[in-house]
């Protein structure tokens, strides 16, 4: 099993995909569609295999995450190469606010997308399970 799509409500959907392009340069734009009167439009941004939907209604208001309310917390990625995304993300003006705890298996960053929703990068460095998903963090102490 995996997740195959998020829908996400966006601001605007070009400033959004600045930030998802610099984020996944493999990723296209699959599909999208607007509604007669043109009061919304839609796109799904992915690969052949999972994607994001975006929706931009221009009369909605759209809450984001900056602000503390039950909901959506954040979406979190793995990547192979996360200095070279957070690079890409940098030089695309978007600045990383995060990284996680120091952890020897994994290392991660997070970052806000154009519509203040929270989404964490993690790599790897281990393909075990308890290792990865430990808790365990390196002492700041040699």
């Amino acid at each position: 099993m995996h997740l195959e799509h998020l829908n996400l409500d966006v601001n605007n959907i070009e400033n959004t995909l600045t930030f998802y392009r610099a984020a996944f340069p493999h990723w296209i734009v699959r599909d999208s569609g607007e509604e007669e009167d043109q009061s919304s439009k839609w796109i799904h941004f992915g690969d052949d295999w999972q994607f994001l939907t975006f929706n931009q209604n221009a009369n909605a208001d759209v809450t984001i995450k900056k602000d503390v309310h039950l909901g959506f917390g954040h979406m979190g990625y793995v990547v192979t190469a996360l200095d070279a995304l957070v690079t890409r993300l940098t030089n695309a003006g978007f600045k990383g606010h995060n990284y996680g705890a120091q952890n020897p298996y994994r290392k991660n960053m997070y970052f806000y997308d154009p519509n203040g929703l929270e989404v964490e990068f993690v790599e790897y460095s281990s393909d075990i399970p308890a290792e990865r998903n430990s808790s365990s963090v390196l002492s700041n102490s040699a």
